[in-house]
């Protein structure tokens, strides 16, 4: 016979059905409501975007649901800005392991951004055409986002309590002199248009093709020093929410990252976009496609008051990213969300993919034993795959027979973008 003290214990168990209600009710309640806005206004026809609301992790499951925003500012031609906008998001999310949970798929997502950057640019080159486009490429999952971003389609962050801080890095030839020095170092030459006079005007391109940026997906035709390597950048923000501000240059060529967040403060997401547009186009008027997303990622409790703006910007900035502790990690990240402070994840813009794609030997393999390459994702045979580190001076790796491995197209473009090997470009 059960004791007393064994029977109020059985009485006191929860069935396992309540559990999972419960933490399913926990869970929504967690979760952040999403609300965007979007407006244009168009003169080439290049400009492209992305709204996709329902993705889901593990397919069926609603729980697992994240966002994904993106901007395509194509040139020379739109046919590259289309091509990624339908191909981008498949080729990333192939290039995350399958049965992840949430933490270990936002952990696999930089890497898989890369090679879906590297394999949509791949693919869309093979076709011949030599239009080129911008990539900027929002995942918003619950409280965390990561971008990720070749060219000068910009996104910002406007947290809380008044701070602007850029999620993006501008791959400017003009204004980023790393990007200078790693085009030239490619084999890439750096200059000005010149006039029939020999006088230089306007921003520094790279030659050949002419183009002002140094990263991109397509543009055959301008060498392969011109990269598809995005910048990637995740941060966890605080319970009190934000809002995203993805625009193409017709907006950031008008407007500061501050100015653009200043002069949509207090208006619900739609008409925010409408209102920066309008800016821009008050500010510069329409010289180029002019394309806005905002996303307002909202608690979902209410009563959560909105910060005030700090009086010195400039602390509030320092301490707006820290870096992850790995000890402690989620007793740091209770800390930092309840004090209004947005955490920094993980942020990364070499251009190397030795650097990028990192040592893993298990993402190479798949179960059944047969290697599988990085970026493309084809089976390769054992004696096929080539180490993204063999050969790279660049690599922290002292065994190039580590994986992840590459295939034999996917290494001749790893050495192109080095400079390793001619692009195969022929300037007239």
């Amino acid at each position: 016979m059960a004791s007393r003290e064994e029977r109020s214990r059985h009485d006191n168990l929860v069935p396992l059905a309540a559990l999972i209600s419960r933490e399913m009710r926990t869970e929504k309640m967690e979760k952040p409501i999403v609300k965007y806005g979007h407006a244009a206004q168009s003169r080439k026809g290049e400009d492209y975007f992305l709204i996709k609301m329902d993705c889901q992790r593990l397919p069926g499951n609603l729980s697992s649901t994240f966002s994904v925003f993106a901007i395509f500012d194509g040139h020379n031609g739109n046919a590259a800005a289309i091509y990624t906008r339908e191909n981008l998001l498949n080729h990333v999310l192939g290039a995350i392991p399958r049965d992840l949970g949430r933490e270990e798929w936002l952990q696999a997502l930089p890497r898989a951004l890369v090679a879906g950057f590297v394999k949509t640019d791949k693919e869309f080159q093979s076709q011949g055409e030599t239009s080129g486009t911008t990539a900027t490429f929002v995942i918003v999952d619950r409280w965390t986002v990561t971008v990720a971003s070749v060219g000068d389609s910009r996104c910002i962050l406007d947290a809380q309590g008044g701070a602007v801080s850029s999620l993006t890095v501008d791959h400017r030839l003009q204004e980023n002199v790393e990007e200078r020095k790693r085009v030239t170092a490619s084999g890439g030459v750096v200059g000005r248009l010149s006039t029939v006079g020999g006088v230089e005007i306007g921003p520094l391109r790279c030659w050949p093709g002419g183009l002002c940026l140094s990263r991109s997906i397509g543009d055959m035709d301008v060498g392969e020093f011109i990269v598809p390597v995005p910048f990637v950048k995740q941060v966890k923000l605080s319970n009190a929410g934000g809002r995203l501000i993805i625009a193409s240059d017709g907006i950031w060529d008008a407007l500061s990252s501050e100015m653009a967040a200043k002069s949509c403060h207090g208006l619900p997401a739609e008409l925010a976009a409408r209102q920066v547009v309008k800016e821009a186009l008050r500010t510069r008027g329409l010289k180029d496609d002019t394309t806005c997303l905002v996303v307002d990622i909202i608690p979902p409790d209410n009563s959560i008051p909105l910060s005030t703006p700090p009086k010195k910007q400039n602390k509030l900035r320092a301490l707006l990213f820290r870096k992850k502790s790995h000890d402690s990690a989620s007793k740091l990240s209770k800390k930092l969300s309840a004090i209004g402070i947005v955490e920094e994840l993980f942020e990364e813009g070499s251009a190397m993919l030795a650097e990028r794609l990192g040592n893993d030997n298990s993402a190479s393999q798949s179960t059944s034993g047969i290697f599988t390459c990085v970026v493309c994702q084809i089976d390769l045979a054992p004696s096929e795959g080539i180490s993204v580190h063999a050969g790279s001076i660049f690599s922290t790796s002292s065994k190039p027979w580590q994986g992840p491995f590459l295939c034999a197209d996917c290494r001749n473009k790893k050495d192109a973008m080095e400079g390793k090997r001619s692009s195969g470009v022929r300037v007239a």
